[in-house]
């Protein structure tokens, strides 16, 4: 009984699960990557293995121990827009729409808006293609 338990929820219900999740929903089950230029720049969800510590981009919250969390306040994300600004020439009010057409939403009360970084990044650098050029 414990083999067949090991076999069946260990493996085939595993298998069964990723091979659904694969053909239903394939973006979401890989991490929703994010490409660039044809290059896989990071995930939607995570930002394990991107790196926005150049002044041109809106940088995660250094609050968190992982830093795996892609979202940032809307405050913290208009914040940063004078450094983008600055590094870039970019207008501050071209930054802000940016930033506040991408809002994204709480459930009515719970919580606050905010923003996607990777989002925001990926966006400026296909929208900015001249100030972006080194990183698209």
């Amino acid at each position: 009984m414990a083999v067949i338990s090991l076999l069946v929820c260990g493996l085939l219900f595993p298998l069964f699960v990723t091979g659904v999740a694969q053909l239903a929903f394939p973006y979401q089950a890989n991490g929703e990557l994010v490409h660039v230029g044809g290059r896989t720049v990071g995930s939607m969800v995570s930002l394990n293995y991107t790196d926005y510590t150049a002044p041109v981009f809106f940088q995660p919250r250094n609050d968190t121990a992982s830093g795996f969390d892609p979202t940032i306040t809307l405050a913290d994300a208009l914040a940063q827009v004078p450094r983008i600004s600055e590094a870039t020439g970019i207008q501050q009010e071209s930054l802000d729409a940016l930033v506040n057409g991408n809002l994204q939403g709480v459930w009515w009360v719970f919580g606050y808006p905010y923003v996607n970084v990777q989002k925001l990044n990926v966006l400026l650098v296909a929208d900015y293609p001249g100030d972006y050029s080194a990183y698209g």
